[in-house]
C-alpha cells in the first residue's frame, strides 16, 4: 500500500514520466492550479515561496485541473507559456490532471485527500503541505494565500522537523 506522495509516479506537464521521489526529503506544497480563476495570481506567491524557502527543502509541485469552471482550457504548451510568462514559475509543473474523487482522480489527489481526512479540492488553487515523509501534514483552502502567516508557520515547522 502506498502511504507517501514520493512512492508515486506521474507526469511532468510535458508529458514525460516523474516520479515524486525525486522530492523525498523536501517539504511540499501540492497546488491544483488554473490559468483563468481569480485566484490565479497566487502563481505569484507560490513562486516567490519557490524562491525564498527552496534553499531550505520546500518545493512547489503545480498539478493544472480543468475541473472547476473550466479555468484550464489549455493544453500543456499553453500552460507553461502563460505560467512563465505571466508569472515567471519556475517550480514544477505536473500534466492536467482530475482533482475531485472519482475513477479518473489522480492517485496524487487521493492519497493526499485521504491523508488529509478527506479534504479535497472544491476549487482552483487548494494546497497539501506535505512533510518530508511523504504525508499530508494539512489541507488549504483557495483563499488561503500563500503568504498567508498560518501556512507559513505550518511550513516554517515543516521544514525544521
Amino acid at each position: 500500500m502506498i502511504d507517501s506522495l514520493y512512492d508515486l509516479e506521474t507526469r511532468a506537464l510535458d508529458g514525460s514520466a516523474a516520479s515524486l521521489s525525486d522530492y523525498r526529503g523536501k517539504v511540499t506544497l501540492v497546488v491544483n492550479v488554473a490559468s483563468e480563476c481569480g485566484y490565479t495570481p497566487q502563481y505569484r506567491g507560490l513562486q516567490a515561496l519557490h524562491e525564498e524557502l527552496s534553499g531550505r527543502g520546500l518545493v512547489v509541485l503545480g498539478f493544472p485541473s480543468n475541473e472547476f469552471g473550466g479555468q484550464e482550457p489549455g493544453d500543456a504548451a499553453q500552460i507553461r507559456s502563460f505560467c512563465q510568462m505571466r508569472y515567471g514559475v519556475t517550480f514544477p509543473m505536473f500534466e492536467k490532471c482530475e482533482v475531485k474523487p472519482g475513477a479518473r482522480q489522480s492517485p496524487v489527489f487521493a492519497l493526499l485527500s485521504k491523508q488529509a481526512g478527506g479534504s479535497v479540492p472544491n476549487w482552483n488553487f487548494c494546497k497539501y503541505l506535505v512533510g518530508k515523509d511523504g504525508k499530508a501534514i494539512a489541507f488549504y483552502p483557495s483563499k488561503v494565500a500563500p503568504a498567508d502567516e498560518k501556512l507559513r508557520a505550518a511550513i516554517d515547522a515543516a521544514l525544521s522537523a
